[in-house]
């Protein structure tokens, strides 16, 4: 099961393994580019003489798709002080346009693929593929054309947020003020260029411990949350941001913050907004079948017992039961609540990860034991709500978190379809990794990893104390174990883990040995994190923080 991860993109997670058809070319070295300053024979301007090539998208496309050609346009301006016109399905007279579109979902590229002006082998069929090509006589009265394609919507995204990247729009624009590298003109090399398909396939981060910076912040830039007696919710404005960033750092999924706040309830165009913008949605390990634990305290008051377990302060909860989150004393509550949460999912559509299992409330163990049969109870039941809404093939997570090792180390297996999600410590060293031994898993297997983390031994949240090469190592060892199938990362309220969540990208791609690959990215990845100015005092600076991280570790 052992494989070479020469090509993984760490943090988020975005690893680009390099497509085995010969009609695409590998992804370019890291300082090379196949957006240029000056002229070049071949290449397509993108901005020049002032003026800059319109883009064109099918209305047809994907909702996020049809979104993200804004932020292109934006982008370019923002590097040029040009900003490019942008038009639904009509390609204007005499133009030389940059063509943005989904394969098998837009008309316009479809149909540059059936006339044979779009190679597109290697990319379609594949998961979140993207490829840029500038194409000769695409079009009737067309001389030339930028097509930006990929195989689904989230590669059509990747596809237009990649020549951002390129043309000196850093991910962290808006969250860190990074500013924009400034060019006069703009012009794409000819060729097919394409940044592989991620070898991770769900790869995202979790907003936590977000108190109390997000908390206050938040509702003051956004606005309060929408939530009867909860203000402090984050509404879709702030989680608009949110999705493009994940989206920016080549990452497809969240869960959502959670002390406290319900995302679904916070804002009903929540669930929505990550649909348009195309972000999968999911929940935290503690979180199951698509509801966040604040949806239940919310609502319910858990009766109080005595020491022989009988109530002596009556409790309740929508459904008619105790009130308690304990699926022993409360089950039929507990099942009615699960089931509206699948309901809720088929009913808006959205594209999610569902958690399965149970933990106690607050993220502690379950009140009511850990007895393998009671957990195998709790899956199988949630499996059932599953298929009883014809949802059993949606994507399913079992989270081995803290006490729920205990259940997969006594034997207890999850569905052969259900991606097992193995952890660290807490603090960046993977407790267990799959027996390469042992036959494979249809549902695979997953991780979830810290950078933010508040619990015994210390709590470290807010200032980035991560060992990138200590991670470097155990995101590398869990990808060569078969760990590929989900990743997700714990990155406290968002902000001050830019350089392990963002720059970890660089970090095992180059082909260098480990330690030179370290010490060359670092000032690149702080680069990217914060501002071009600053990059190389933080490189320097950055050289013994690993160490010192180290030394305050428990």
């Amino acid at each position: 099961m052992r494989r070479s991860a020469a090509l993984l993109t760490i943090p988020l997670l975005a690893a680009a393994a390099e497509s085995p058809a010969p009609a695409v070319a590998k992804p370019p070295a890291a300082e090379e580019s196949y957006v240029v300053t000056t002229p070049r024979p071949g290449a397509f301007p993108l901005v020049a003489g002032g003026s800059a090539a319109p883009i064109v998208v099918s209305g047809a496309d994907r909702p996020g798709v049809v979104r993200v050609v804004g932020d292109l346009r934006d982008d370019i301006a923002r590097v040029t002080g040009v900003a490019p016109s942008v038009s639904l399905d009509e390609v204007p007279t005499g133009s030389a346009p940059v063509l943005v579109g989904t394969i098998g979902e837009s008309p316009l590229i479809d149909d540059l693929v059936e006339r044979g002006k779009l190679d597109v082998r290697g990319i379609a069929g594949k998961w979140e593929t993207s490829l840029q090509q500038v194409v000769e006589h695409p079009l009737p009265g067309v001389r030339r054309a930028l097509v930006i394609a990929g195989s689904d919507q989230r590669g059509t995204i990747y596809g237009a947020y990649d020549v951002s990247r390129k043309i000196g729009v850093s991910p962290w624009y808006w969250w860190d003020d990074v500013p924009a590298r400034q060019a006069d003109a703009l012009y794409v090399l000819p060729g097919r260029h394409t940044q592989g398909t991620p070898a991770v396939k769900y790869r995202g981060f979790f907003i936590n411990d977000e108190n109390p910076a997000l908390d206050r912040w938040a509702p003051t830039r956004f606005g309060q949350g929408l939530a009867p007696g909860h203000p402090g919710g984050f509404n879709s404005k702030f989680y608009a941001r949110v999705f493009e960033t994940v989206l920016r750092l080549k990452a497809n999924y969240l869960w959502p913050a959670v002390w406290g706040r319900a995302f679904a309830e916070d804002d009903p165009a929540n669930h929505a907004t990550a649909t348009a913008y195309g972000v999968i949605m999911g929940t935290s390990h503690e979180a199951p079948m698509m509801r966040g634990i604040e949806e239940w305290n919310r609502h319910a008051v858990p009766a109080v017992r005595d020491p022989d377990g009988d109530i002596v302060t009556p409790g309740h909860d929508p459904y008619g039961g105790t009130g308690e989150w304990s699926f022993r004393r409360n089950r039929d509550a507990i099942t009615a609540y699960w089931n509206d949460g699948v309901e809720r999912m088929k009913e808006q559509g959205f594209e999610g990860v569902v958690t399965l299992g149970m933990r106690g409330n607050g993220d502690v163990s379950l009140p009511d034991g850990d007895g393998i049969e009671l957990m195998r109870e709790i899956l199988a039941t949630e499996r059932q709500i599953l298929a009883d809404h014809g949802m059993s093939g949606v994507p399913q997570v079992w989270t081995l978190y803290k006490e729920v090792q205990r259940y997969w180390d006594k034997g207890l297996r999850a569905p052969d379809d259900v991606t097992v999600v193995f952890t660290d410590d807490n603090w960046g060293n993977m407790r267990k990794l799959p027996d390469p031994t042992l036959p494979e898993r249809a549902g695979g297997y997953g991780m979830y990893y810290h950078f933010d983390y508040v619990g015994g031994g210390r709590n470290y949240k807010w200032v980035d104390t991560i060992n990138i090469p200590n991670t470097w190592e155990q995101l590398d060892t869990a990808y060569s174990y078969g760990v590929d199938k989900l990743w997700v990362v714990n990155v406290g309220d968002l902000k001050n883990e830019e350089l392990p969540r963002a720059g970890g990208r660089e970090v095992a791609e180059l082909p260098d040995p480990a330690e030179d690959r370290l010490r060359r990215r670092r000032p690149v990845r702080a680069e990217r994190a914060v501002a071009a100015a600053r990059a190389e005092q933080r490189g320097a600076a950055g050289r013994g923080l690993p160490r010192r991280a180290t030394d305050r570790g428990p």
